[in-house]
């Protein structure tokens, strides 16, 4: 008799599900390549979950993989768009539970970035040696502008929140837009048209503003032209393309970046509230001052009163002084003083000359004498030489000499 039994163990395995599906696990594990690759493909039905943990699907047009993103490996990676070409990194194993394999992703490209991530690099690298984006370049952002000139599109939030900011904050000021495409084939174009047409309308800012996007989407903004006319700009330009996270060639070529567009909004206007405390308090101390001025000239009045009263009053007194003197010496000086002492002056009544000399005169004659109080009419009796007058006078003469020597003597004085 033989035995079949040797023979029949010569056929297939039978295992058991887990033992089918751990095996298949190890053989994809236990490959190298599966262990760790880069796939490329769309992705879609993106979900991340409560628990953190973000599953999708990757395909291509005939096939698809699914994947698994844990959320400890999701940090520092930005969320995965659906519809997106990416290529992602991790390793194929089998999900036993559900009897799938997958990919467990560690990292992921959207696909072109890296190329864009060179391109943005190597022409950072090279206007900045260009010196483009020194710090000697950048100009203060003026404090009272005029007018706030506007790059950005037409429609959409970014200009809504411009106008609202601004208006709200500093309504003094009038905003011109130039109009432009912020993302697509015209938009590099359209922006440097913008640029310029701003620099020539008389403003005294410029904010160049769009919302958020992808690094495709903001790509405009990191094309060498419109760097440029960034940093040709006749006035300070603020740049606000993207969220705050977004950078662009464009932020290091401005004068000021600005993490988004209402924030923009904040820095070219200023708050009408501050400005009115400002004038205030400049109107308080144009007032203090003019107060102060005034009493310092109050004061300045009164002391050049006081001392131009004084001044008045002594040239007054010495005025009155020299008048007096000029009086006395006058008074001496006067033939009415003399008159007073007992002389007489005579004086021809006919010819009103006065009569020095006895050869003047004839017997008889009419004269005129005047006295110290009034005059006398008179007629000239007789004529001498006036000789006794004369010793009378001087026998006067010698008396009061001789007093005077008396005198003298008796006090001891020679």
């Amino acid at each position: 008799m033989i035995d079949l039994l040797p023979f029949l163990q010569l056929g297939p395995v039978t295992m058991s599900v887990s033992e089918a599906t751990a095996h298949v696990k190890s053989l994809l594990e236990d490959d190298t390549t599966l262990a760790d690759l880069w796939v490329r493909g769309e992705i879609a039905d993106a979900r991340t979950y409560a628990s953190g943990h973000t599953y999708f699907t990757l395909r291509d047009g005939s096939s698809q993989l699914k994947c698994v993103l844990f959320r400890q490996r999701s940090r520092g990676l930005e969320p995965l768009e659906n519809g997106r070409q990416y290529v992602v990194r991790g390793g194929i194993s089998v999900y036993e539970s559900a009897g799938a394999y997958q990919l467990y992703v560690t990292d992921h490209r959207r696909v072109g970035i890296g190329e864009l991530y060179q391109q943005f690099e190597a022409l950072k690298r090279r206007l900045e040696a260009e010196g483009l984006f020194a710090p000697e370049r950048k100009r203060a952002l003026p404090r009272w502008p005029r007018r706030i000139g506007i790059a950005t599109s037409a429609q959409g939030a970014v200009l809504h929140d411009l106008r609202n900011v601004i208006g709200r904050r500093y309504p003094l000021a009038e905003l011109v837009l130039a109009p432009c495409q912020v993302q697509g084939a015209d938009a590099v174009r359209t922006v440097v048209a913008s640029l310029r047409a701003l620099g020539g309308a008389g403003v005294d800012v410029i904010v160049i503003a769009r919302g958020g996007g992808s690094l495709e989407d903001l790509w405009a903004f990191n094309e060498e032209a419109v760097v440029w006319a960034i940093a040709a700009a006749r006035v300070p330009v603020v740049s606000a393309i993207g969220h705050e996270t977004d950078f662009t060639l464009a932020d290091f070529a401005a004068d000021v970046r600005a993490p988004t567009p209402s924030a923009a909004g904040e820095l070219v206007a200023p708050d009408a509230a501050a400005v009115m405390r400002l004038v205030e308090a400049l109107v308080e101390r144009g007032e203090r001052a003019v107060k102060a001025q005034l009493w310092v000239a109050s004061n300045d009045l009164e002391a050049l009163e006081r001392r131009l009263r004084r001044a008045l009053a002594a040239r007054l007194e010495r005025a009155q002084a020299r008048l007096a003197a000029a009086d006395a010496r006058l008074q001496a000086l006067s033939p009415l003083a003399v008159l007073a002492r007992g002389y007489a002056v005579v004086c021809d009544p006919t010819t009103r000359m006065v009569i020095r000399s006895t050869r003047q005169v004839t017997g008889g004659q009419a004269i005129d004498v005047l006295l110290a109080d009034g005059r006398l009419s008179a007629r000239v009796d007789g004529i001498g030489d006036g000789s006794a007058e004369r010793r009378a006078g001087g026998s006067e003469q010698s008396a009061r000499s001789g007093q005077s020597a008396r005198a003298r003597k008796e006090t001891g004085h020679v």
